[in-house]
């Protein structure tokens, strides 16, 4: 039941039943940043960014480190179980892709900096997969959070599609949704802010080697 070598996206009326509740707990306090974790409420002009990158654990430790990015958590979305666990999202059978919440200043960092770095970091071309990593909860997704991130996410990426396919590296199948379609899950607190914790766990960089083009 719960093998990580599910290739095909499940349907909502077999994805399993979740919870009403979340039932872990997680730290008040972002290890790394001086924020909390839990974002529900951010400062007022801050902006939250969801991506789908593969492993969460080294895609929070790439946005963490970002200048004017206020604080980070790891969750699950994309998906239909309502609360689930690690497992569960690993058995391929709730839909969700690992992912990370981002909620930065826009007036230091730019929503298209943080799509552009998203597309260098991870292979936007590789479907159910970030290297050796296998499974629909490993999937590139970038969920916007306003019409104007969308518009953003949809240009950069066919900036970016352009140049993989100049250099015949394939075709992007990075998903591109509205936030709203699917709530955003915080995972359990042991997967939060992971690397700070566990300097020398486990990251997953599968990329393409391709820089965003200067011009865009």
């Amino acid at each position: 039941m719960f093998s990580r070598t599910k290739s095909q996206l499940v349907e909502a009326d077999q994805a399993l039943p979740g919870r009403t509740e979340r039932p872990w707990r997680l730290a008040d306090k972002h290890v790394v940043l001086d924020a909390p974790v839990v974002t529900d409420t951010a400062p007022d002009g801050y902006e939250v960014a969801i991506f789908g990158l593969g492993c969460f654990w080294g895609a929070e430790e790439i946005f963490w480190q970002m200048q004017g990015v206020w604080s980070t958590s790891v969750g699950y979305a994309g998906g239909h179980t309502p609360n689930p666990s690690y497992e569960e999202v690993c058995s391929g059978r709730t839909a969700h892709t690992e992912a990370v919440r981002v909620v930065f200043d826009p007036a230091q960092v730019s929503y298209a900096d943080l799509v552009k770095k998203f597309f260098e970091v991870h292979d936007p071309t590789q479907g159910f997969r970030q290297g050796n990593d296998v499974g629909t909860q490993y999937r590139s997704a970038i969920y916007w959070t306003t019409p104007e991130q969308e518009q953003v996410a949809r240009d950069l990426t066919k900036v970016y599609g352009d140049e993989l396919a100049r250099r015949r590296l394939g075709q992007i199948t990075t998903e591109i949704r509205p936030a709203s379609e699917t709530p955003y899950y915080y995972a359990e607190d042991v997967h939060q802010q992971y690397l700070a914790k566990n300097p020398f766990g486990y990251r997953c960089h599968a990329n393409t080697g391709v820089r965003f083009p200067e011009t865009a």
